[in-house]
């Protein structure tokens, strides 16, 4: 099973970010996958393929964060779009994240503690909260790239919808020829 934790939006965000997606779309004739809107979500943690047998172990493990609210309520925001690895060269397209960061990354710390010692590492790469709009596609060409760059810059930033983060939740992602398709596990 391929597993990630993530926290899911509400539907007032996810619609927004359809409104940034079109906005591109409008913008020209980008070479990019786009993601459905309704399964964007914050991921916390990239597990990959997993046994199923794992999976009771793990939803034990992230039971804790449940427990205790410590950490929560976090109240986060759409930020600016942007692009992976940088716009001039973009691979992946995303919208920002804004708000309460430094309990954000304490809540994805905490994920990462967790799951430690079931053997996943943390990433060797500063967390980066994110929600991922789409990715080029492999056969785009320079000028493409460079025209989708521009684009993004030339984006207005996303209305100022604000929302409190839920609980992480595990997720199953399922690679369909149409997109992913994503199942909650749990907990709760």
């Amino acid at each position: 099973m391929r597993l990630f934790v993530a926290l899911v939006l509400p539907a007032v965000v996810t619609d927004e970010l359809a409104a940034v997606q079109q906005q591109l779309q409008r913008s020209g004739a980008h070479p990019v996958k786009w993601v459905a809107p309704a399964a964007i979500h914050l991921t916390v943690q990239f597990l990959g393929e997993v046994a199923d047998t794992r999976v009771a172990a793990l939803l034990t493990a992230l039971e804790p964060l449940h427990a205790t609210s410590t950490m929560l309520p976090i109240h986060l925001g759409l930020g600016a779009a942007g692009a992976f690895p940088h716009l001039r060269r973009p691979q992946t397209v995303w919208v920002g994240v804004e708000g309460d960061l430094a309990a954000l990354n304490c809540l994805q710390q905490a994920v990462t503690t967790a799951l430690m010692p079931f053997g996943f590492p943390p990433e060797e790469r500063p967390f980066r909260a994110h929600l991922t709009l789409g990715r080029v596609r492999r056969e785009a060409t320079t000028a493409q790239r460079t025209a989708l760059g521009t684009a993004i810059a030339a984006l207005p930033h996303p209305n100022p919808i604000t929302w409190t983060v839920g609980r992480p939740l595990l997720l199953q992602s399922t690679l369909m020829p149409g997109g992913a398709v994503y199942r909650v596990l749990g907990p709760g």
